[in-house]
């Protein structure tokens, strides 16, 4: 890698937010049901009763330095017409984003090994990257693309529903630890060695950022947006969130965006399997849309 330097304010992509304070009780479960309904209803979450210690450690720092004392009064900001700002934090707060570079190695194989040649003769791809957290899953695809397509069109979309996690993803600004599967050759080409101030960190190749692009999507209010079609969707590790009924919509409305002979990918934890969906399958966690 080459390297960067200088000084400057870096934040440091690690850790889960909202650690530390303790709320003056245990979270009730009348608490954690409105929360439940506040999240499925906004993000299509689901939030069961055992996850009371989650929720607590994720929102009570927040709700202490906004002078709170009580769950409750937290969840009343949010749910209200004028909360949509602080809602937002709290969705930052409780979603998961822990990823790194080339997660799930056998699906960055399958691409490179059989989609992109069999797409060799296409002009142009599109792929989108539909929980892209940090950006890691999004940049590695873009790697791939590039390497493989040094001449030919492609782009790849990053979406996530966290605000603060698409933050990081732009800056593209990462810890060694989630770079550590990135093939040496990569490295090289595609990433800059952090000195000084960001000593133990890499930045990825501003001509490889300037051809992924991130926006906020909400999976389950996609109907908002028309993005076009794509020929290959990550979908991973994301709808074991969800609920049956929530995760059916989520899915159908995904693979409405995937054209005629696509591929969508899951994580392999994640099974669609009894789910009447347009979908062939190819091989565990990963399918394809008939022609």
């Amino acid at each position: 890698m080459a390297s960067i330097g200088g000084s400057g304010g870096i934040t440091h992509l690690s850790g889960s937010a909202g650690l530390g304070l303790q709320l003056d009780d245990e979270v009730s479960d009348h608490d954690m049901q409105l929360f439940q309904q506040l999240f499925k209803k906004h993000i299509g979450l689901h939030l069961p009763l055992s996850k009371k210690a989650l929720l607590q450690s994720r929102l009570s720092n927040r709700v202490h330095e906004l002078g709170l004392r009580e769950l409750g009064q937290y969840y009343a900001l949010i749910s209200s017409e004028q909360g949509g700002q602080e809602r937002q934090r709290a969705i930052d707060l409780i979603t998961t984003n822990e990823t790194y570079f080339f997660r799930e190695q056998g699906h960055f194989d399958f691409l490179a090994d059989e989609l992109l040649p069999l797409w060799s003769e296409r002009k142009s791809l599109r792929v989108w990257s539909a929980a892209s957290s940090t950006g890691e899953e999004a940049y590695t695809l873009a790697m791939l693309l590039d390497h493989h397509r040094p001449t030919a069109s492609w782009s790849v979309f990053g979406s996530d529903i966290s605000t603060r996690v698409l933050r990081f993803a732009r800056r593209a600004l990462y810890p060694m630890a989630r770079g550590q599967n990135i093939p040496r050759p990569y490295l090289r080409r595609y990433c800059l060695l952090g000195t000084g101030e960001y000593e133990g960190q890499f930045l990825v190749q501003a001509d490889l950022r300037a051809k992924v692009e991130f926006a906020q999507r909400n999976l389950t209010a996609l109907h908002a947006h028309d993005d076009g079609m794509y020929d290959l969707i990550f979908l991973r590790n994301v709808i074991i969130y969800f609920d049956c009924e929530t995760k059916l919509k989520v899915l159908r409305d995904v693979i409405a965006r995937l054209r005629p002979g696509g591929y969508l990918v899951v994580g392999h934890s994640e099974s669609l399997h009894g789910m009447e969906l347009d979908l062939l399958m190819h091989s565990p966690s990963i399918y394809r849309r008939p022609q």
